[in-house]
């Protein structure tokens, strides 16, 4: 068969290799007339651990931007009631918690309605969860994609971690509504917001780059995660005060990096006492520490997608 382009020849094959090193000389001219913008990619083997690869990482973020439109849209479409879904969810399990911790339980919330105390550290908590769950199938639900073209792999946990947090702004305005309705002021403490909602998604694609890397290889892993963040959820302060936890017990507690979250949240909206120094600490150094080892576990198994998928 001839290549294409190249017009059929009843020679020999002598005469063939003649006419297709005659187009590939005439491809080549073509290149060359073309100048330096025709782009050249070249696989270089990493120079260190942590060689992340930021310049590929920055050069497809188009294609990022893509992926978190993708998840956006997929998430809602052909369903009934739409964004709705957003609202509902927080609602129906703020009524749970209001009736079982808060009323039958008679937890104290630092003298806050109960709803509204409860409502600043469940939306924090469901955007992480969210994400986590999203991004722990990242991999695996592209697994078409990774199997077959390259594109740097750390956009598919980062997307997923990014757009739970369009479902988190809209259920903002379902907790400004309720702290409106408790008259509960807002203060300049709200400007500090901004901060620890990014230090919950940082927590979130930590997280994520670990189990997404590992459900890649090992299924068992889709599997345990809800199981792990419902035990997380009543490790973390949503429907209790940090005050409950002993005072020698406080330096363990703050280990769990969503605890420094949470009470972040509470103290820049119900204006409240400071968190505890000491648990803000311990949550960002371990929240460093478990996106530094995220991103390098995932460049370290990114070689095994196409393999084991």
């Amino acid at each position: 068969h001839c290549l294409p382009g190249l017009a059929p020849s009843s020679g020999t094959f002598s005469d063939r290799r003649m006419e297709v090193g005659a187009g590939i000389d005439m491809e080549s001219s073509a290149q060359a007339s073309i100048g330096p913008s025709r782009r050249k990619v070249v696989i270089e083997k990493r120079t260190s651990l942590f060689d992340m690869g930021w310049s590929d990482l920055w050069e497809y973020r188009e294609l990022g931007y893509v992926l978190v439109w993708r998840d956006i849209t997929v998430r809602y479409k052909q369903t009934a009631i739409g964004v709705a879904w957003v609202m509902l969810q927080p609602v129906i399990a703020l009524l749970i918690f209001s009736a079982s911790f808060g009323g039958m339980a008679k937890l104290p919330s630092d003298g806050v309605w109960y709803p509204a105390f409860a409502m600043t550290a469940l939306l924090p908590w469901t955007y992480f969860a969210q994400a986590v769950a999203r991004s722990g199938e990242s991999i695996v639900s592209n697994a078409r994609i990774v199997s077959k073209i390259y594109f740097p792999r750390l956009w598919l946990p980062i997307a997923t971690a990014v757009s739970p947090l369009v479902d988190f702004a809209l259920s903002m305005i379902l907790l400004f509504g309720l702290l409106i309705y408790a008259g509960i002021p807002l203060t300049w403490k709200v400007i500090t917001l901004p901060g620890f909602i990014l230090l919950a998604m940082l927590m979130a694609l930590g997280i994520s780059l670990f189990t997404s890397a590992l459900n890649a290889k090992y299924r068992d892993v889709g599997h345990a995660l809800p199981f792990i963040m419902q035990i997380w959820m009543y490790a973390t302060p949503i429907v209790y005060s940090v005050s409950l936890v002993p005072e020698r017990w406080r330096w363990l507690y703050g280990l769990n990096p969503m605890v420094g979250v949470i009470e972040g949240f509470r103290w820049a909206l119900l204006g409240r006492t400071a968190p505890d120094p000491v648990v803000m600490i311990e949550s960002v150094v371990v929240l460093f520490c478990v996106i530094i080892g995220g991103l390098v576990y995932f460049r370290q198994m990114e070689r095994q997608f196409a393999d084991v998928l």
